[in-house]
C-alpha cells in the first residue's frame, strides 16, 4: 500500500505543488464556500491518478506485479481519504487562525461535514470510474464535477449562514458515508477486477 501510495504522489508531484497553493489560498480566504471547495476539491486526487495510470497503461503494468485488485483500489479510497483529510485539517487551523485575527466567521462543523460529504462522493463514484473508466466514462465525470461543486455549494452557503449547519448533520452524514464506503470498496474491487483482469 504504502508504495502504490508513493507512486501516487511521485505521478502528482508537479500537480501537487499548484493543489497545495490552490488549497492554501482558499483555506485561508474567509467565508464558509472557500473551506467546504478547498476540502472537496483535494477529493477530485484520485480521479486524477486513475487518467494518468490509464494514459499509461499502469495497469497492464501493475497485472505483473505482486498487488491484488484490492490493493490497487484501495490505494485510490487512501489517497482520497488522505487528501481530503489533509484540506479539512489545513482549512480547520487557518480559518480558526483568521477568523480570531480578521473577527470572520468560522465553521468547523461545515469543514467536517464537508470530509464527510466527500467521503461519500467518493464512495458513490468510484466504483463507476474503475467500471468505465475516465475516457469512457466522461458523462460520469461531468456527473462527479457536478455532485461535488454542487455540494460545496450547498455546504458553503449553509456555512455563510449566521449559525451554520447543526452539529446533528455531521452525527447523520458520519455512518452514511461509512456504510457507503464499506458497500463501495467491495463493488469497486468487482469492477476493477472485471475490467482489467
Amino acid at each position: 500500500m504504502k508504495a502504490l501510495l508513493l507512486k501516487d504522489y511521485c505521478v502528482l508531484w508537479k500537480q501537487l505543488r499548484f493543489f497545495l497553493l490552490f488549497i492554501l489560498i482558499f483555506s485561508a480566504l474567509p467565508g464558509g464556500f472557500n473551506g467546504v471547495f478547498a476540502v472537496t476539491y483535494a477529493a477530485l486526487l484520485p480521479y486524477s491518478c486513475i487518467a494518468y495510470d490509464e494514459r499509461s497503461k499502469w495497469d497492464q503494468l501493475a497485472a505483473m506485479m505482486p498487488y491484488t485488485a484490492r490493493d490497487l483500489v484501495l490505494s485510490r479510497y487512501v489517497l482520497g481519504w488522505i487528501a481530503a483529510a489533509g484540506a479539512c485539517a489545513l482549512s480547520l487551523v487557518l480559518q480558526g487562525i483568521f477568523s480570531s485575527i480578521l473577527d470572520t466567521g468560522f465553521y468547523p462543523v461545515t469543514l467536517v461535514l464537508a470530509f464527510f460529504a466527500c467521503l461519500a462522493t467518493l464512495a458513490i463514484t468510484l466504483p463507476l470510474i474503475f467500471r468505465f473508466g475516465v475516457e469512457r466514462g466522461r458523462l460520469i465525470m461531468f456527473l462527479i464535477i457536478f455532485l461535488v461543486c454542487g455540494s460545496a455549494g450547498a455546504l458553503g452557503a449553509v456555512a455563510d449562514t449566521a449559525s451554520g449547519p447543526p452539529p446533528a448533520a455531521v452525527w447523520l452524514l458520519l455512518p452514511v458515508s461509512l456504510v457507503l464506503t464499506a458497500l463501495s470498496i467491495p463493488l469497486s474491487v468487482r469492477c476493477y477486477a472485471k475490467r482489467y483482469q
